[in-house]
């Protein structure tokens, strides 16, 4: 294997267990009165100075080119109402759960880079499919007489999907390709607070922290799940593609899920475990595709069609 597909796979491997801390940090701020939208601003605000600090030392200029204005606004939109409906689902249902759900974004990158870039559709990716619905129809159904919330479920949906176009847009946009990595983590960070702080203006109240730890949590939100996270997934997809990147995301909801028990004290049943699992599965499937592939052919000519026994 090639040293930048190493560099890359472990780059996705690090951004997805560093965007699973996302709940660890975010959900003992709701507890102290913290919305989403203010966790969000200061989340953007505070890791943009990291990030302006790593381009001088490298020595990257801030300029933008014509033709890389709007990419680089679409993204940051694209990337900031991914984090808002993420965040605002941990509202509505357990935060492990969210974090599993809204691992079928490497899914639909794969369907969108089948039907709009031409990519080919494999019988692995087929399967993909029909195990990730099984592990989330596992996950939405009721148990113990609570139903896990649909509007919460709609909420990671669009998380997902919107995270999911972003990581495409990353992948196939020429524009976005030419601009270095940190350069372009800094527009996207500075597009996306002004979408937080369009909220406010138009009603969203401005919350803070009421303990000196909440403003840890902050920092720790700006830097691990945010300049870490998003800063690897970039460059793993400069190196490696969109597809592999979104499917190495299978260490996202197992650190999610993980945090969410050990740190937040958040209870999972058999039944989420197994929903979870499967979705883990399904997408881990996709990276074993061309072995599943060859397999499944060589079983087929086994059994070739039109041939009975005289």
């Amino acid at each position: 294997m090639k040293l930048d597909k190493v560099k890359g796979y472990s780059l996705a491997a690090l951004a997805a267990a560093a965007y699973g801390t996302n709940p660890a940090f975010a959900v003992p701020l709701y507890d102290h009165g913290m919305n989403p939208v203010s966790v969000l601003l200061f989340r953007y605000l505070m890791g943009l100075p990291f990030i302006a600090l790593l381009m001088a030392l490298r020595g990257k200029s801030f300029l933008l080119k014509k033709d890389e204005i709007v990419p680089t606004m679409i993204l940051g939109v694209l990337m900031a109402l991914s984090s808002w409906t993420l965040f605002e689902s941990y509202n509505y249902m357990n935060s492990g759960v969210a974090s599993t759900l809204l691992f079928v974004y490497p899914v639909m990158v794969a369907v969108m880079m089948i039907m709009f870039f031409r990519e080919k559709f494999s019988i692995s990716t087929g399967i993909c499919l029909i195990v990730m619905g099984a592990g989330l129809l596992l996950l939405m159904k009721p148990q113990g007489g609570n139903q896990i919330s649909v509007f919460g479920c709609v909420l990671v949906m669009l998380s997902a999907l919107t995270y999911a176009i972003y990581i495409v847009m990353v992948n196939v946009s020429k524009s976005v390709k030419n601009i270095p990595t940190t350069k372009l983590l800094f527009y996207v960070l500075g597009w996306g607070s002004l979408l937080f702080v369009g909220l406010i203006c138009c009603g969203s109240s401005l919350t803070l922290p009421d303990k000196d730890w909440g403003w840890l949590n902050l920092l720790a939100l700006a830097i691990i799940p945010t300049v870490v996270s998003l800063g690897c997934t970039t460059r793993a997809i400069q190196l490696i593609g969109s597809t592999p990147t979104a499917i190495l995301g299978a260490l996202e909801p197992v650190c999610a899920v993980v945090l969410s028990v050990i740190v937040l004290g958040q209870a999972l049943t058999a039944q989420d475990v197994i929903g979870g699992v499967l979705i883990v599965i399904a997408t881990t499937i996709v990276i074993c595709a061309a072995p599943v592939d060859k397999a499944i052919l060589r079983i087929r000519k086994m059994f070739p069609k039109g041939k009975s026994q005289s």
